[in-house]
């Protein structure tokens, strides 16, 4: 029995050992090799016991302290106990789910852990609580959210994607769209300087560009009305330089001047009215505003970030933290950081540091980019310095990187030598378990140091810059602004070139695919409406004019018969609309005047290019040109009879033409042509060309 109950004792003894002993080794901490090590696990653990948001106050440039209220409040959307951890890049080292891991057990509180840092979602894991779609939101982030997204922009877009209940959704669609190469990197969130650059000069070439073009193109666009208006208000007639038909030039029985004593043609409407051009200028000046008030109202950001500005506390947190420390201890370990010693290296360091005859501190804290200093390790010697208030040679060792840098203020000990020394000395290396080694190393090597017999100081160094400055963009109106304008001169130029060129090239165009129907002989038939306005008359009257005259002038030989006959439709023509002998069309030529002088007109360009079609012309509208064929008519008040047409009339007859009456000013009613007053209406019995000509000079009473 007492055997048995020995064994038994012995049994219980032996599983007790063995519980215990391992309880003692899940409790024993980490190892200098582990990922992340207990001295960050606990520090993370004890600051989200106190606050369920722990920004780092590492990195005040890009996500102040301050901020945490704002990171709490997007957490409490998840509806669920949320812990949030905001850390240097560097902290996470390659393991962030294991720090979410370590910090957990370390913490004892269920919920969900989300590991964010200056670029980004590192890692969210749930903890004892069901939260769907966790996973897949922190995916969608890592492929969706531009590289120049806040932390907090980052938390707000998780926290979106895991509340829309398309989740995992949302995750394929980013990550087929990353896959097939259509999403190579999202969009800015935010204007960068470069952006605001190309802002400002696109903005200087709208400023000036647009309002120009449109000043030019309209001043354009007026000038051609003006010269069409001119034209049809009574533009210049040409005629020719020496008449060679069988009737020379010189003063008619009435006083007027025929052939070669017409006049030659004089200018346009010339330049445009600077009367009318001041408001087209101040109405462009309008326009610039407007297209500047625009811009200014579409580019409106002012910072680079989401409008995060770091305090005076959050900008000193970090300096009174580690400066209070080192008054603690001469060896300062960052808590935030990844541990590189274990204890029995911090011991030693911490007890060589006591024995060294010349003050010595040694501060291995990471000194990122967005860090109070801007990533100067001099700086952040001189901040701490200022603090401590004593001589001392300081050592700051960067965790991440390994880089060891010596600032000796005013200790005894030779500057050149602390220069000089091994590159190891300077320089750890990526394997982070050399780091205790090689401080070891670093004050055997101070100790054996030349002393000075006076200490020396560094020079300051310049300042950090100003956090809300450095995140403070541009004027719109400033830098390359000016440029834009210079380039929107020149685009302005060119763009109403383009413009003319391209209603040129568009009139020319319209032209040649215009539809004409063919005249007597096969000619293009001239335009004829059968009821014209006075300004269609007085255009064309000079146009025609001015194309028998330049065809005269080009027509060497010419049978006496043609030549004869054009040159008196050229000289009635005058008679009819140019009573001043100016060269120009008369501002009171009546509308039958002006369109008897475009038939004589078209006629005489007939009897040179076509002699034998020149003789009659279409009795039912003479704007139609020559006629050769007859057709059965009734000639006001008598007797039907054979009259002649143009062919398409022969076809089927058009409407007659119709004028308004001489009397009207333009604005009376229209009246066929035969019932108005003038040698005009002889045309509707059929006359002939030669006989119109007789009739106009003896109306005028030239022999």
């Amino acid at each position: 029995m007492g055997a048995v109950l020995r064994a038994g004792l012995t049994l219980v003894t032996g599983w007790l050992t063995v519980l215990f002993c391992a309880g003692a080794v899940q409790a024993a901490p980490a190892g200098p090799h582990a990922p992340g090590g207990p001295t960050q696990f606990a520090y993370l653990a004890e600051q989200l016991r106190r606050s369920p948001v722990h920004v780092s106050d590492q990195i005040p440039r890009e996500v102040p302290r301050s901020t945490a209220p704002a990171f709490a409040r997007e957490a409490r959307r998840l509806g669920v106990p949320t812990y949030v951890m905001v850390l240097p890049h560097a902290s996470y080292g390659t393991a962030a789910d294991g720090l979410l891991a370590g910090v957990h057990d370390r913490l004892g509180r269920k919920g969900l852990y989300v590991a964010l840092s200056d670029t980004g979602l590192e890692a969210a894991q749930t903890y004892g609580v069901d939260l769907p779609g966790t996973a897949d939101a922190v995916t969608e982030a890592v492929y969706a959210m531009p590289y120049d997204a806040t932390p907090r922009e980052v938390l707000r877009h998780f926290v979106d994607v895991v509340t829309s209940g398309e989740a995992h959704q949302r995750a394929e669609e980013a990550r087929a769209a990353y896959d097939d190469g259509g999403l190579d990197e999202p969009p800015g969130l935010h204007t960068d300087t470069t952006e605001r650059e190309n802002q400002s000069l696109v903005t200087g070439i709208a400023v000036l560009g647009i309002p120009l073009t449109v000043l030019l193109v309209t001043v354009h666009a007026l000038q051609r009305r003006r010269v069409r208006r001119a034209a049809a208000a009574g533009g210049p007639v040409r005629g020719p330089g020496a008449r060679g038909g069988p009737q020379g030039g010189g003063r008619t029985a009435g006083g007027r001047t025929t052939g070669s004593g017409r006049q030659r043609p004089v200018g346009g409407p010339g330049p445009f009215p600077r009367e009318r051009l001041l408001p087209l200028m101040l109405g462009a000046a309008v326009l610039g505003g407007l297209v500047a008030f625009t811009a200014s109202q579409i580019f409106d950001d002012t910072t680079s970030g989401d409008g995060s500005r770091p305090t005076a506390a959050d900008m000193r947190a970090r300096i009174d933290r580690v400066s209070a420390g080192l008054r603690r201890d001469p060896l300062y370990l960052d808590p935030e950081s990844r541990s590189t010693l274990d204890s029995t290296e911090r011991a030693h360091l911490s007890k060589r540091l006591r024995e060294l005859d010349v003050p010595v501190v040694i501060a291995a804290v990471p000194t990122p980019p967005d860090d109070e200093s801007g990533g100067s390790k001099e700086l952040l010697a001189k901040e701490v310095h200022d603090r401590l208030h004593r001589n001392v040679l300081m050592v700051l060792a960067d965790p991440a990187t390994g880089v060891i840098e010596l600032v000796n203020y005013s200790t005894l000990i030779d500057d050149s030598y602390l220069v000089d020394r091994p590159r190891d000395l300077t320089y750890t290396g990526p394997a982070e378990e050399q780091l205790g080694r090689h401080l070891d190393e670093l004050l055997t090597y101070v100790d054996k140091a030349p002393r000075a017999r006076t200490g020396g100081r560094p020079y300051d160094p310049p300042p950090a810059a100003d956090p809300v400055e450095e995140k403070a963009l541009p004027g719109l109106f400033t830098g390359d602004f000016e440029a834009g304008m210079v380039l929107g001169t020149f685009a302005a130029g060119l763009v109403f070139g383009l413009v003319v060129a391209a209603r040129a090239l568009a009139r020319r165009l319209v032209r040649r695919g215009r539809p004409a129907g063919r005249g007597a002989g096969g000619a293009a038939a001239p335009s004829a409406p059968d009821r014209p306005t006075p300004a269609w008359l007085r255009r064309t009257a000079r146009q025609d004019l001015d194309a028998l005259t330049a065809a005269l002038e080009a027509s060497a030989s010419l049978p006496e018969e043609a030549r004869r006959r054009a040159w008196e439709c050229l000289d009635a023509a005058a008679l009819l609309i140019d009573g001043d002998s100016d060269g120009r069309i008369d501002a009171d030529a009546t509308p039958v005047g002006l369109t008897c002088a475009v038939v004589l007109a078209r006629a005489g360009r007939t009897a040179i290019e076509e002699p034998a079609a020149a003789r009659y012309v279409c009795h039912r509208n003479p704007l139609h040109g020559a006629a050769r064929r007859p057709a059965p008519g009734r000639p006001a008040g008598g007797p039907a009879r054979s009259l002649p047409v143009c062919e398409t009339c022969q076809v089927t007859p058009g409407p007659v033409l119709r004028l308004r009456s001489p009397g009207s000013g333009g604005r009376g009613a229209y009246a066929a042509y035969p019932t108005l007053t003038g040698p005009l209406a002889a045309l509707g019995d059929g006359v002939g060309i030669d006989q119109l000509t007789l009739d106009v000079r003896e109306y005028f009473g030239v022999h």
